[in-house]
């Protein structure tokens, strides 16, 4: 009941605050179903926080997970919250509901106020302590956690000790090795034994490191042929134009075609080389447009397509030019001669 004990029994004003309270904790209760946070204004707010399951040491008891209600006499604003459930569910006015609620708070400050507690059945009770405070203690009977409906608490049998000794007691009657202390202190193994089984400890540990070392060796092998590869796949990848270059050595190779029939070497200075010979002629278009004598001058070792800025026959003439593009043009130009 709400008031628990008067001197002179229920007065009619605390009789229809009984009732009206009846009516806010239905409402109230119904909502921490839905929502972490319910304020009752001008009182408090009644606030769910989830627990998760938890297992009970002393009587070897699950809890499923929960909501944990506490209450917070702070926080006595109104965030329309309850009063526009209520008004939805009596089919009155927010004002109505509003007033209704106001004087429902007003009657259990009156009782709390005279020394008495507010019960409020499957969510807990309201009561000033010593110094004046507004004090709450949660039934924990009701799980307003909706995901754990049906789930009830569970009560697991404890583990018997004496079972598993006897499996050990069967185990050592089959092996010439004694487990249990009782056993051990009175059995009397030849020396013998003991020194074989320090052999077969040893052998067995000896096998494992040698598999250990063996992995570690085909892991290490594995993981530099994956590096080999990657160096591969990025060379073959390689592109100059629109990423930074990567400058390759000088070689030496046939070529498809020389732009100039003169004999002896002929000295191309290389703008890029590409995986793809649409983005080489791309580049060949563009180096035209500038005036230089651009040329595709087929592919690398690589697979890679290969562009020139111009070629010369004259070694000075050639280095000189390539200078000057590195200058002016792309300073990751280089200098590739062939016969």
């Amino acid at each position: 009941m709400l008031i628990k004990s008067y001197a002179s029994g229920f007065e009619p004003s605390y009789f229809l605050a009984y009732l009206r309270y009846m009516v806010l904790e239905h409402y109230i209760s119904e909502l921490l179903y839905r929502y972490n946070c319910v304020m009752v204004p001008e009182l408090g707010a009644f606030l769910a926080q989830h627990k998760s399951a938890v297992l009970a040491q002393g009587s070897n008891t699950f809890y499923p997970p929960t909501k944990e209600i506490s209450f917070n006499a702070q926080v006595r604003s109104n965030d329309g919250l309850l009063v526009s459930y209520i008004s939805e569910a009596e089919n009155i006015t927010y004002e109505e509901a509003l007033a209704q609620v106001s004087q429902t708070v007003k009657n259990w400050k009156t009782c709390l106020e005279v020394g008495n507690k507010l019960e409020l059945a499957t969510i807990g009770e309201l009561w000033f302590n010593a110094h004046h405070k507004l004090q709450f203690q949660p039934y924990g009977k009701t799980n307003y956690l909706t995901s754990s409906f049906g789930l009830s608490s569970v009560v697991s049998s404890p583990v018997t000790r004496e079972l598993l000794k006897e499996e050990v007691e069967t185990l050592e009657e089959k092996i010439p090795f004694v487990f249990t202390p009782e056993k051990r202190a009175a059995s009397s193994f030849r020396p013998y034994l003991k020194y074989a089984a320090i052999f077969l400890l040893a052998v067995s540990t000896g096998l494992t490191a040698f598999r250990f070392y063996k992995e570690k060796v085909n892991q290490q092998q594995l993981a530099t042929e994956q590096v080999q590869d990657a160096v591969s796949k990025r060379i073959q990848e390689a592109t100059f134009f629109d990423t930074a270059p990567m400058e390759l050595p000088t070689l030496s190779l046939d070529v498809l075609s020389t732009p100039k029939k003169e004999s002896g070497r002929v000295h191309h200075i290389v703008a890029g080389a590409f995986r793809f010979k649409k983005n080489a002629e791309k580049k060949m278009r563009q180096l035209k447009r500038r005036g230089y004598h651009s040329t595709y001058i087929g592919t690398n070792p690589h697979g890679l397509h290969m562009v020139t800025y111009d070629s010369y026959t004259d070694t000075d003439e050639a280095l000189n030019a390539l200078r000057s593009i590195k200058r002016t043009q792309s300073r990751e130009a280089w200098l590739l001669s062939t016969k």
